[in-house]
This record gives structure tokens, sequence and C-alpha cells, in this order.
């Protein structure tokens, strides 16, 4: 007898809703987790910058070599090395991610968490304008318009503070330039590719190791277990919210993602401000509000459009039917 067709309709609906509530919950475990970092990253004082970036390179390196062999992926890998032109991406990838990495860890081991948190807002922004220089991509006039806004944002908090806010700006544009060079390698799965960039710089950190070690002394196994523990930790710590995230993008359309991805620093910027008590001037509040409204702008645009085309696919689906 055979089953019938509504009883199976609302098993595929069924399967379709929990799909994207386990996307929606490893989306914002993914952010949440990267939201929380300048915790993370004060509790191993008194390791500084170098030391931690260096660490995090090595056992996530680790990690990830044994993730591959738990998974059996070492033939993956090995199709990856066989790619030249992928593997001179991920040299790329590597060098973007270890200037976003140490950036994002001075700045919270040096008391700017919340400049931190501008860059990360910033970087919608400069993910957009990467688009239209390297990928000639053609704007609207609504995101020429946020583009504008968000540059008067840093002209704002440049000339409340005497100085341009190098950090954000490092931060958003290595972050940016690293997502461009990820897109173009979207076919790579994210294990392979963090194992390949952090091969690529696994040198780069020895010499940390090596120069911090000759110079002020590694933290490492000197400044007491916890410190130790939590450097240890750094693989597991970086590759997790990275898995979490390619789950979630694997199950929820990209315009929910790309909501979900504020919260990192929305997170960054409360334990800065409220946490660590650091200075908001009202200069930088006014330049905060601003990047919101440029974001709030290429929000609504994009909501908009989406309304737009469903509308539309659906006079066309009522019109061939």
């Amino acid at each position: 007898m055979r089953r019938p067709r509504g009883r199976r309709v609302e098993r595929v609906t069924a399967g379709v809703a929990d799909r994207a509530r386990s996307g929606l919950l490893f989306g914002l475990a993914a952010y949440l987790l990267w939201g929380a970092m300048p915790v993370y990253f004060l509790l191993m004082r008194p390791a500084g910058a170098f030391e931690i970036v260096a660490w995090r390179i090595v056992f996530s390196l680790v990690f990830c070599v044994a993730l591959l062999a738990v998974t059996r992926g070492f033939g993956r890998f090995r199709g990856v090395l066989r790619d030249r032109r992928a593997v001179a991406s991920f040299a790329l990838a590597g060098a973007l991610i270890w200037v976003n990495w140490t950036v994002y860890v001075f700045a919270t081991t040096s008391g700017q968490v919340v400049e931190a948190a501008l860059g990360y807002f910033i970087n919608p922004i400069v993910t957009i304008l990467l688009g239209v220089v390297v990928q000639r991509e053609r704007l609207r006039t609504v995101q020429w318009v946020a583009i504008g806004i968000s540059a008067l944002a840093v002209v704002v908090i440049a000339v409340e503070a005497g100085a341009l806010p190098w950090l954000s700006l490092l931060l958003a544009g290595s972050f940016g330039g690293y997502g461009l060079v990820k897109k173009r390698l979207g076919r790579v799965d994210a294990v392979s590719g963090l194992t390949l960039e952090t091969a690529w710089l696994a040198p780069v950190a020895a010499v940390e190791l090596v120069v911090v070690g000759l110079t002020s002394g590694l933290a490492y196994g000197t400044a007491g277990v916890a410190p130790t523990l939590l450097l240890t930790s750094t693989g597991i710590g970086t590759a997790v919210p990275l898995l979490l995230f390619a789950a979630s993008t694997r199950r929820l359309p990209l315009s929910v993602v790309g909501f979900l991805q504020y919260l990192t620093p929305i997170l960054q910027l409360a334990i800065g401000v409220a946490v660590l008590h650091e200075p908001m001037s009202a200069g930088r509040w006014v330049g905060f509000g601003l990047v919101w409204l440029a974001l709030a702008v290429l929000v609504g645009e994009s909501l908009m459009r989406g309304r737009g085309r469903g509308r539309a696919r659906r006079t066309a689906a009522v019109a061939g039917s």
C-alpha cells in the first residue's frame, strides 16, 4: 500500500526544518566562540601576541593532522597538494590569516578590543570593495551609499583619536582578503584547507618561538599550568569554530549566515566596554553608529531585493501553471 503523499511532504518539511535548526545552532556556536576569543587570549597571559599566534599555528596543525587521520581525509588532502595553484593560493591565505591573527591577538592583549570589534564591523564593507577592485563587480547605488557612510565613520573616529584606526583597518583588510582567497578555493574542504595554511605557516611559528624564547622568554611551560593548557588548546579553539561554521553554511542560506556574522563584533564590543572597561568617547560612539547605519543600509537593501526576487519567482510560477 502506497504511503499518502501528504505524510511524505510532512516528513520532508520536518527534515528541512531540523536541518535549518541544527544549522542555526552550529552558526550561533561558531560566532559566539569567535566573539568570546578576547577573554580566551587574555587568560593566556603572560604570553604575548607573537607567542600565542605561534602556538596557535603549531597546535592547529597538530589538531588538523589528527582530524585527517581520524576522518581518513588524507586522500582529499593529497588531492589538494596535487593542485599547484591551490597550494600557492593557500600560501597567500596563510599569510593573510597570520596578519589577521597577530593583529587581533595584539589588539586583545593590549587593551584595544573595541578597535578590534570595529574592524569586524567594517569587514563586510571591505569585502564589497574587494569584490569591486578584484572581481570587477558592479555595485548598486545603495551599496555605494553604505560604503560612503563607512568611510565617514572612519574619518570621524580618526579625527577624534588623532590617528587612523590602523588596527581596525588591518583586521578588516586581512580578513576580507582571506575570505576572497577562500571563496576562490571553495571546492577544498575546511580541514584540508586549514591543514595546508598552517603547514605553510609552521616555519614562521618556529622562528617566532625561537625569537620570543631568546628575548623575553616563553610563557609556555613556565608561567603555570593554566596558561600552558590554554596555549595547548589553541588548536582545538581555532579548528572547532571553523568546523561549526562550515557545518552551518551547508545547512543555512548565506543570507542567514550573513546576519549571524554580526554576533562576533557585537560580543567583542560588549566585552571591551562592559568587562574590560575600555573607554568609549562620544566620537567613538558616533563612528560606531555610522558603521551600524551603513550595515543597516546593506542589510535592508539585501532583504528588499530578496523579497523582490521571491515575488518574481512566485509570479512566474503562477503564470506557468
